[in-house]
């Protein structure tokens, strides 16, 4: 049997065309105030069936020839792999010392809240919505957790663009992102391993081997990659880093892929047991950011824009009340609990509004959720679509809803010495993938 040749010459074609459509309308949309994320999120469905296959289909065709949408998927997928790892890098509990209780409140209410209105609203969505074979348990547990999320990256970037990362709302709102994106990521975890399990003992047999594997990564693992790249800063070259730790998000991607609990959390973990405040970790993280999120990251984009078709929402009213529905439980919970329990903690009314919103935005870390939804067979075309859009509007209202909310640009005390001279000098780490 003749090899199936790999279409290299079609490839070469789309991926410059994604990377550059993706790069314009970030451009675009930052100019506006808006993340960059949202212009990237806006191009993939605009080069997917929403606008260029409705309006030229054959040349939607001809650039995303069915042979080549699973090198794009694959190469979007590493990409993918990388940013989890930089956003595992990138978290920082510490944060939490000058106000735990505050931002313990506001991300635990800020994650309970909408996962518990979502599992409500996903009991409704079930029967019209949920894909035939599809459990109801994992489906309703999962669109809870969806619309949970906060997009810790994108939340770094709003906060360094508008002057607040080094106000104590700012470290606030990247304290309490950090705590529920954790939170919500193990609620993901255990979806996912319910889902892949055949029975209730294979979902907690799963469960209790991805533990295993966390705690072997924080107490064997990270240990010993402490002392090694303390060692690699006076014996190995920068190059020999970048290869270390993108092998090991490689591999402790491939291992959690294994235990069935998906690739991405290996990946997470390993980023988030790297050892921080290393010179060559930090020239590694930036170089590996350097490609993927530029390059590797729109095919990602694209790749979800490829499945949402928001055609889908036209065949009736029925689908644009759920949307509605999905949009305002998402609004209401993220945003309504996070600024309710920041408000009884003490907080006033306009910082407590401003963590809401902030907690609010989703950004790419929702597409990643709902690509793994969409990849289980949890949701289908039409509510993922539903889901994409919600994510994209979420997005979109943070930087508007805060700069109303705030009016008054939030100025640092310049004689704080705890405070960094930039969220970039505070974590090396961060530069510019906060922006998704």
């Amino acid at each position: 049997m003749a090899a199936v040749p790999v279409p290299l010459s079609d490839l070469l074609i789309a991926v410059p065309v994604v990377i550059l459509v993706s790069r314009t309308a970030a451009q675009l949309l930052r100019r506006v105030g808006q993340p960059p994320v949202v212009g990237e999120i806006l191009a993939g469905i605009l080069l997917g069936p929403s606008l260029l296959g409705a309006l030229w289909p054959d040349g939607q065709a001809w650039l995303f020839d069915p042979s080549v949408i699973p090198y794009i998927d694959m190469l979007g997928n590493v990409g993918l792999l990388v940013f989890m790892f930089l956003v595992g890098l990138e978290l920082d509990l510490g944060a939490l010392r000058g106000d735990r209780r505050t931002a313990l409140a506001v991300s635990q209410a800020g994650t309970a809240v909408p996962l518990v209105l979502g599992v409500l609203l996903a009991l409704g969505m079930y029967g019209p919505l949920a894909p035939e074979g599809t459990d109801r348990l994992p489906f309703v547990l999962f669109i809870g957790v969806a619309l949970s999320i906060t997009a810790f990256p994108v939340l770094a970037r709003i906060l360094t663009d508008r002057g607040l990362y080094r106000t104590r709302v700012g470290a606030l709102a990247m304290a309490s992102a950090a705590v529920g994106d954790v939170s919500a990521w193990c609620l993901l975890a255990a979806v996912v391993a319910i889902a892949n399990s055949g029975s209730p003992f294979d979902a907690v047999t799963t469960a209790l081997y991805a533990t295993a594997f966390a705690f072997f990564l924080f107490y064997v693992v990270r240990p010993l990659l402490t002392r090694w790249t303390a060692r690699a800063e006076r014996g190995h070259s920068d190059a020999v880093v970048l290869v270390v730790l993108f092998s090991g998000l490689c591999l402790s991607g491939y291992v959690t892929d294994l235990i069935g609990v998906h690739a991405l959390f290996g990946a997470f973990l390993f980023g988030a047991i790297t050892p921080r405040g290393s010179r060559r970790t930090a020239t590694a993280a930036s170089r590996l950011r350097a490609f993927a999120v530029p390059v590797l990251l729109p095919l990602f984009f694209v790749s979800t824009g490829l499945r949402t078709d928001v055609s889908l929402l036209g065949g009736g009213t029925a689908l644009w009340w759920w949307a509605g529905a999905v949009l305002a439980v998402a609004g209401l919970g993220k945003w309504g609990g996070s600024a309710l329990a920041a408000r009884l903690t003490g907080n006033g009314w306009r910082d407590a509004m401003s963590l809401g919103a902030l907690m609010n935005c989703r950004g790419l870390t929702e597409l990643v959720v709902l690509d793994i939804g969409l990849g289980l067979g949890i949701v289908g075309p039409d509510l993922f679509t539903v889901l994409v859009l919600m994510a994209l509007v979420t997005t979109a209202v943070t930087a508007p809803a805060l700069s109303l909310i705030r009016r008054k640009a939030d100025v640092p005390a310049p004689d704080d010495p705890a405070a960094p001279e930039s969220a970039e000098a505070e974590n090396p780490a961060l530069q510019p993938a906060e922006q998704r």
